[in-house]
């Protein structure tokens, strides 16, 4: 143990100091500064008895800043006597013996050759006004320690000459001068003999009285210490003694010795392992949690007592440093005994009768309290503080001064974090319904982000140490969503959701968990990655296989426990959600065309149609979602050409069936010139049974509240063939059978009537429209049988087509007369023959006008005079 010694100065400064000493009076009054315990004590060579002899520091001390994390703090405690006894028997040992010695030569020599080695100490009892303690060890001079020779050989001389020196018995009082020159305490020293040559070794034991002086000053000095102001500590050993040498007396030598403790020679606290722990409910009458451990206490000392029970406060960090501490809880240590430089076992019991509101209660200023804190630090592996308050002694035999010495001191002790690794073993979501945001919600706002509704499974992993009956009651959680480990998403389940949950116990060597269920509502889900976004989606409708998902997520659940209720944040789960992708094999959505029907004109301007229908679709998704306000583009060949509107619909797996939807047909606004024509072809070819197709595309208005949303998906457009207009089957009816049925195909010219004296012809035509009359304004037909034309026909006075099958009135035919085609209806009389046409027809509804062609195939004419 290194200390501040004048016998550390330069040669010259001690040549000086003797000198000076020469003309000072012999007898005058000694001071001793020579270390309290020195470090080794080595032989001389040119002793025939000297050998080399290594001593060790009695304690190992280190400043308070140094303490490890993982430390008994009540053991400490305990050490306080024996601590104390050891530094003002240690401190003053060497002193005493060499007070006799006046030269300044012998003097020098005698600080720096003498060493004890203190191998044992141990607490022989405890009295009402301290201890009595037995101090084992070794004295023995070492000449080879001291630095000049002159000094050296001086006392050496002298050492030869006394051989032996007998310090009477005396009583040491030790100070602290920078705390008002406080006594420490006392010790009680008996008769002492020792050999003083050079290499000689004496063993040394005795029983000595300690009793300690200011217990307030005590305590001050632990408390600077333990909260890291004490950064050295000067302590000051002062006795009168009696010595003598062989028959020679040496009269009283009053001894003063000062020792400076600083950096790592403070005490510091042991190490410790927790070899068992168990939390359990209170016993015997108790109320709350009950905890059990069992430590094995490290301990390098040569000390030997018995301890008593201790009881002490358990304390944690209220919200500022500037508040008082927050009491959780007690704990007890059973009595032990402390064997000299061997570890110790202790068993130790707590209980926590329930979380005081101060804990619990969200700090000013913060979304935390302090319990989330502590609850956080230590499931993240981060090191947290407790604090010891000390103390009392359940024994009543313990004397009255143990608990005076120790009342109002607070240890803080590192609190080792644990990382629960994969504490969540599973985390799925379940009946996944999505909600679009509402047409009127503000872009960039809470109400605009897409929603899901979800039945939440997490599976708690317990540690088995774990044995007090839980009871999850709420969760909530924010999670991250991942595709092929790239971030896309957040999901905020901000508010506290119902929960309930179930103890289910491990097998194949697991551990027992908590099964817990919640049913989440609109948990809004924030696109942060357009791009990955984008290949999820891409994935989705063209995907083959499913697509897995990854959920990174901060959980917190509320727990009703023996203590109370409280929530305990931030638990980490991670899980996966297998995504079935819409597209099978790389089908794609065309696999699923939509079946149309029910087709109603609501509204009409010059250019436009608004219709609505009724729609059969599949979901092959286990998903459902709720659909506030949905429009998405209807192109042809890149060309808008209307909108397909859906508002306040509910999307569930499987067949869904008449769901309402609202189609604004309108070429021209939308493109133009050349949207006009497009949509003219694309209704000639479609009511002429061609096979068509429309192509469905999002923008960013067709989600109104997420216009990116409807950017993304622009990238992926999808055409699927013209739906058959045809009524919807009531679910009752469904068969099952998603074919197409080629007789359900449009043939807006159903059958026909020929009549060859009036020359006329009658029509009856089918309406795609269910509720609404169409006009036909404008008619230029041929027919043609085979490829030879049969008649003409010119008519552009209006008549109506009404809902469903009707017959337009005797249209005049210019027949074709001498040609291959009349003459194959002349023969045909009062039969009927397959003819086909080609006509160019106007079309009027309501303010709506349009010019299409039409191309009749396989028409049934009946021949009739």
């Amino acid at each position: 143990m290194a200390t501040r010694t004048p016998s550390s100065r330069p040669a010259s400064q001690k040549s000086g100091r003797s000198t000076k000493s020469a003309h000072s009076n012999a007898s005058s009054r000694t001071t001793e500064e020579t270390p309290l315990l020195s470090r080794s004590v080595h032989g001389d060579d040119d002793e025939a008895m000297a050998h080399s002899t290594q001593t060790t520091p009695l304690l190992r001390l280190s400043s308070p800043s140094s303490v490890p994390s993982n430390k008994k703090t009540s053991l400490l405690r305990k050490r306080w006597p024996s601590i104390l006894a050891l530094i003002i028997l240690c401190s003053v040992f060497v002193t005493i013996l060499f007070g006799f010695l006046a030269t300044e030569e012998v003097e020098d020599y005698a600080k720096q050759a003498a060493g004890f080695k203190p191998t044992r100490l141990s607490l022989d009892s405890l009295t009402d006004t301290g201890v009595r303690v037995k101090v084992e060890g070794e004295f023995s001079m070492d000449a080879s320690k001291v630095e000049k020779g002159s000094v050296r050989n001086i006392g050496r001389l002298g050492t030869w000459i006394a051989r032996k020196v007998r310090a009477g018995a005396t009583e040491v009082n030790v100070y602290v001068p920078e705390y008002g020159n406080m006594l420490l305490g006392t010790a009680k020293i008996p008769s002492i003999t020792v050999d003083i040559r050079n290499g000689h070794r004496t063993e040394i034991s005795f029983l000595s009285d300690l009793t300690p002086g200011s217990l307030e000053g005590i305590r001050n000095i632990a408390n600077d210490w333990l909260e890291g102001r004490l950064r050295e500590l000067r302590l000051k050993g002062k006795a009168d003694v009696f010595l003598r040498s062989g028959l020679i007396g040496l009269g009283k030598q009053a001894v003063e010795h000062a020792v400076v403790l600083e950096g790592d020679e403070f005490p510091s606290l042991p190490h410790y392992n927790i070899t068992r722990f168990n939390l359990r409910e209170a016993k015997n009458g108790y109320t709350g949690i009950g905890a059990d451990a069992s430590l094995v206490v490290v301990n390098d000392y040569p000390v030997d007592l018995a301890i008593p029970p201790i009881a002490v406060d358990i304390l944690v960090d209220n919200c500022m440093p500037s508040d008082p501490y927050i009491k959780v809880g007690t704990a007890e240590s059973a009595p032990v005994h402390l064997e000299a430089n061997t570890d110790l076992e202790v068993n130790v019991t707590g209980r926590v009768a329930e979380l005081p509101d101060s804990f619990t209660r969200v700090c000013p200023d913060s979304v935390k309290s302090p319990l989330d804190t502590f609850l956080g630090n230590y499931m993240h592996g981060d090191d947290s503080t407790i604090y010891i308050h000390c103390c009392k002694f359940p024994d009543p035999e313990t004397p009255q001064w143990t608990q005076d010495l120790l009342k109002d001191i607070t240890v803080p002790v590192p609190f080792a974090g644990r990382d629960f690794g994969n504490m969540i073993k599973n985390f799925s979501f379940t009946d996944v319904q999505f909600h679009l945001p509402d047409l009127f919600a503000e872009p960039d706002s809470a109400e605009a982000q897409p929603k899901i509704s979800a039945l939440i499974k997490v599976d708690v992993g317990l540690p088995d140490e774990m044995n007090v009956p839980l009871d999850v009651d709420r969760v909530k959680a924010d999670a991250d969503v991942f595709y092929h480990k790239k971030k896309f998403g957040e999901l905020h389940l901000d508010k506290w959701q119902k929960a309930h949950s179930s103890r289910v116990e491990g097998h194949d060597g697991e551990g027992p968990f908590l099964m817990v269920e919640s049913a989440i509502r609109k948990a809004p889900l924030k696109i942060t990655d357009d791009g990955v976004f984008n290949d999820v989606v891409q994935a989705l409708i063209f995907g083959g296989s499913s697509l897995v998902l990854t959920v990174k997520a901060a959980v917190d659940v509320g727990v009703d426990t023996p203590i109370g209720k409280f929530a305990v944040r931030e638990i980490p789960a991670e899980g996966i959600i297998p995504v079935k992708p819409i597209g099978h094999g790389g089908k794609g959505l065309g696999s699923h065309a939509p079946k149309i029907g029910g087709l109603t004109i609501i509204d009409t301007s010059p250019t436009s149609i608004t219709l609505s229908a009724l729609v059969n679709f599949t979901n092959p998704t286990k998903y459902s979602a709720t659909v506030p306000y949905f429009n998405i583009n209807i192109l042809v060949n890149g060309t808008v050409l209307g909108q397909a509107i859906a508002e306040d619909i509910i999307v569930r797996p499987g067949n869904n069936t008449n769901m309402p939807v609202k189609v604004v047909w309108d070429p021209f606004t939308n493109s133009e010139k050349p949207g006009k024509e497009i949509g003219s072809e694309l209704l000639s070819q479609y009511i002429s049974g061609f096979n068509t197709s429309l192509t469905l595309q999002t923008h960013n208005n067709t989600i109104p509240a997420q216009p990116n949303l409807g950017f993304i998906l622009s990238k992926l457009p999808v055409t699927l063939p013209t739906p058959h207009m045809r009524t919807p089957k009531s679910p009752d009816d469904s068969d099952g059978d998603d074919e197409p049925d080629n007789s359900t195909s449009p043939h807006f010219i159903q059958a026909a009537t020929m009549h060859l004296l009036s020359s006329s012809a009658v029509f009856t035509l089918s309406s795609p429209l269910s509720s609404t009359t169409l006009y036909i304004t404008y008619l230029n037909a041929t027919s043609y049988y085979k490829t030879h034309p049969a008649g003409k026909i010119l008519y552009d006075l209006p008549f109506a087509v009404p809902p469903g099958l009707s017959d337009s009135p005797r249209l005049p035919v210019d027949w074709s007369f001498g040609s291959v085609g009349y003459d194959a209806i002349k023969k045909a009389l009062g039969g009927s023959l397959k003819l086909s046409a080609v006509a160019h027809v106007g079309i009027k509804v309501g303010e709506w006008n349009e010019r299409v062609w039409y191309q009749g195939r396989s028409i049934g004419a009946r021949i009739r005079l």
